[in-house]
């Protein structure tokens, strides 16, 4: 009758971990699944596709996150660019220009920065460089 939902192409197994009292310092590239339960100062980025970086309440990144999915429930003090979905869950918070394909903002999480939805690759040839919209304009039909 209730299903947990998925997120179809999303890594449903977390391949590392950074554990909660961890504190790393520099820049972390990771394929599959990443669980961050510690610290990170610096960049995380997912070089493969699809990239999935959880963040537990406990976990804290402070430097820009470019992943395909991301589930917050830590802090992100930084740019974020959640290329498919963004799914930012109650202790969330992030303080940082967002950029997404899709979002999911649960009661009680926190965005302290502007919102910039990725639109698809357009099959249009003449609409080939359009990547973002404005959080002004409306899409044109």
């Amino acid at each position: 009758m209730f299903s947990k939902k998925t997120t179809t192409g999303a890594a449903t197994q977390i391949d590392s971990l950074i554990g909660k009292g961890t504190k790393f310092e520099g820049n972390v590239f990771f394929s599959g699944g990443l669980r961050v339960d510690g610290e990170i100062h610096g960049k995380v980025i997912g070089e493969t596709s699809p990239a999935t970086l959880v963040l537990s309440e406990h976990g804290v990144v402070n430097g820009h996150v470019e992943v395909t999915y991301l589930v917050a429930n830590g802090s992100i003090n930084g740019p974020v660019r959640a290329t498919e979905f963004l799914e930012l869950q109650p202790k969330g918070r992030i303080e940082g220009n967002v950029e997404y394909g899709m979002i999911e903002i649960q009661q009680g999480a926190v965005i302290e920065g502007s919102l910039l939805r990725l639109v698809p690759e357009s099959t249009d040839k003449r609409d080939k460089t359009k990547k973002a919209e404005k959080p002004d304009e409306a899409p044109v039909a």
